[in-house]
């Protein structure tokens, strides 16, 4: 039951990751109302030409590699930092959201601890 359930967590964690990861290139999705901090924020990523479509590939890579259990283990280790940026985002400057953060960040440890025997070989060395 709790790999149906992390499964299903996992899928959905990779399908935002997936959705979040083509919005960067498509422009699919209305952007929400930012703030003056937010909108210098967005201004300095647009100026770095290369972190926007490397931060989409990352997500898009590693959401299909989370839905997936064979490569689960090698999908949340490549999320992890996307997820922390997004976690430490929500805790600096939009503390009333940071609920999903929490939740996605929750996801993507417990899928860690899951495969906690898969990355033992390079942690031994």
């Amino acid at each position: 039951m709790k790999n149906k359930i992390l499964t299903g967590l996992c899928i959905l964690l990779g399908l935002m990751m997936v959705n979040s990861g083509l919005n960067k290139f498509f422009h699919y999705m209305p952007m929400p109302e930012m703030s003056e901090e937010m909108m210098q924020i967005m201004n300095a990523f647009m100026t770095i030409k290369w972190i926007l479509p490397l931060v989409a590939i990352v997500e898009i890579i590693g959401g299909i590699l989370i839905a997936i259990p064979k490569t689960r283990a090698l999908g949340s280790i490549i999320l992890l930092p996307v997820i922390v940026g997004i976690f430490t985002h929500h805790l600096v400057l939009e503390m009333s959201t940071i609920g999903i953060a929490l939740i996605l960040l929750g996801i993507n440890i417990w899928a860690i601890v899951d495969n906690w025997n898969k990355y033992k070989p390079i942690i031994e060395n």
